[in-house]
């Protein structure tokens, strides 16, 4: 099968989330199991390429008011992949992916119109998959673009349609004249279409069009079909539940290993685990704890401040859990009142608690081995893959029953050493706080905690599982779409 992957994101290339790792691994883990994978990306100013070649010299993209012109180039075959990028300066040239800090792009609605059309496009010369894999609202319009104005286009009348929600807090929402400047009909601005509040909403355009859904875990496919977590858009996912599966990300190992780590301070293993108080000491020292006491448990939170990923509940309990026997470091940055909030306890604790403002790689790879216990309270998780990460580190999870959280972390149970980690279901300060102090009260018993490490580093969730359930998803759209329609 020939798979083309479509995406705003994708490592090595680009990256501000999650959504670029699952673009970087997932093509691979497909050509492992014997497909054709060919991925396109927008042509970021941050995207390097090496011995980039020009390999579609014009594509003519229409506008309402004019015509704009974008090429393909690609540096060939990254194991076995080939990645293709949209190159049109005027549009990605630009300092950062999405927009500034004082908002989105005003133009975003033209940016990733000109890219998804421009996909198409080039697929005619560069080779028309069987089937299209589109991720997020940014390469949302594919799927409406092939049932609306390329319905008749004999290039496509078989090609199938998935699309991936990896959040559904972002949906690409536009005023109505977003239509006609993108050449869209009008009829699409309608409940059943592309309408959504008096608003243009890509997202709802996919789940609409597409052949088959996807999302990132299977407790965030049935969380998303409800008012709570749906953002409106979960009475358009419930007509079209039969085609909804939740689909668990899988991680890197060759990259989130002990084993292999190179940004750690001594590398370890189940069978050996003496390297993890090494990494725990370097990790104390680069956030200038080193006279922490390394005895006591240390937690750690690597994340983006936002309200979504529970920092409302750690302002309602860190006065509390900051006289309790344990140490906290936290690396992340976004919104300004949580970063104030961890400020102001790192001066009010000097020495337990240590904050870094920053998006660092290596010092997150250095909380995940360095770490006993790390911290993940979401109100929603599509998937998550810190905590996963953190289960092939010894690094025990302490989570929110949520979304890939919930899909991921089985609770401890001390009589029988079964479990990997600790969760709790209600969002509030006082469910949480409860459930760190089980785990502090946990790690006090090294016999038993040293098992619950070992359970989690034993778990498994590499691509390859994940990607043969999304086959099992692109033959079931490649049938839908070339079952003849009763006349």
């Amino acid at each position: 099968m020939h798979i083309a992957l479509a995406a705003s994101e994708g490592v090595p290339f680009s990256k501000t989330g999650g959504l670029a790792d699952v673009v970087g691994a997932l093509p691979r883990a497909l050509v492992a199991l014997g497909h054709q994978v060919s991925v396109y990306l927008p042509r970021y100013r941050q995207t390097k390429l090496f011995g980039a070649q020009t390999v579609v010299r014009s594509i003519t993209i229409p506008f309402d008011d004019q015509y704009r012109f974008c090429s393909v180039a690609t540096e060939g075959n990254h194991s076995g992949v080939n990645f293709y990028f949209i190159d049109y300066p005027p549009f990605f040239d630009r300092e950062a992916l999405y927009g500034t800090p004082a908002g989105d792009y005003p133009d975003n609605a033209e940016r990733f119109a000109l890219f998804s059309r421009a996909v198409l496009e080039a697929t005619k010369i560069l080779g028309v998959p069987d089937l299209f894999h589109c991720h997020d609202w940014q390469s949302a319009l594919i799927p409406v673009l092939l049932r609306t104005q390329y319905a008749e286009d004999p290039a496509f009348r078989e090609v199938a349609t998935v699309f991936t929600i990896h959040n559904m807090g972002y949906q690409g929402l536009f005023p109505p004249d977003t239509l006609p400047l993108l050449t869209l009909p009008w009829d699409l601005f309608t409940m059943t279409k592309m309408e959504f509040f008096s608003q243009v909403n890509f997202l709802k355009g996919a789940l609409v069009f597409a052949d088959y859904i996807t999302t990132v875990s299977r407790k965030y496919s049935h969380e998303i079909q409800t008012s709570e977590y749906g953002f409106g858009l979960d009475g358009v996912l419930r007509n079209r539940a039969a085609t909804v599966t939740g689909i668990l990300n899988g991680v890197d190992y060759d990259e989130w290993s002990p084993q292999k780590d190179k940004f750690i301070a001594a590398r370890y293993s189940p069978e050996d685990l003496s390297g993890k108080a090494k990494c725990k000491q370097d990790l104390l020292a680069a956030f200038g704890l080193a006279g922490a006491d390394p005895k006591l448990p240390l937690i750690g939170i690597v994340s983006r401040f936002a309200a979504q990923k529970g920092f409302d509940l750690i302002s309602q309990i860190m006065d509390r859990l900051a006289r309790e026997d344990m140490t906290l470091v936290v690396l992340g940055s976004g919104d300004k009142k949580f970063e104030e909030m961890f400020l102001r306890l790192q001066k009010q604790f000097p020495q337990k608690i240590a904050l870094k403002v920053a998006y660092d790689n290596a010092l997150a790879h250095k909380i995940e081995a360095g770490c006993d216990m790390f911290l993940m309270p979401s109100r929603y998780e599509p998937c998550g893959l810190n905590q996963i990460y953190s289960l092939r580190y010894g690094t025990v999870p302490i989570v929110r029953a949520t979304g890939g959280l919930d899909d991921t972390i089985d609770p401890w149970d001390a009589r029988t050493g079964k479990g990997t980690g600790f969760k709790f279901t209600e969002y509030n300060g006082e469910a949480l706080l409860l459930t760190i102090k089980n785990a502090l009260r946990a790690f006090r018993d090294q016999t038993s905690w040293l098992t619950l490490m070992r359970n989690g580093m034993s778990r498994d969730f590499s691509w390859n599982a994940s990607a043969k359930e999304y086959i099992r998803v692109y033959e079931k759209a490649r049938q839908f779409r070339s079952t003849p329609v009763a006349v």
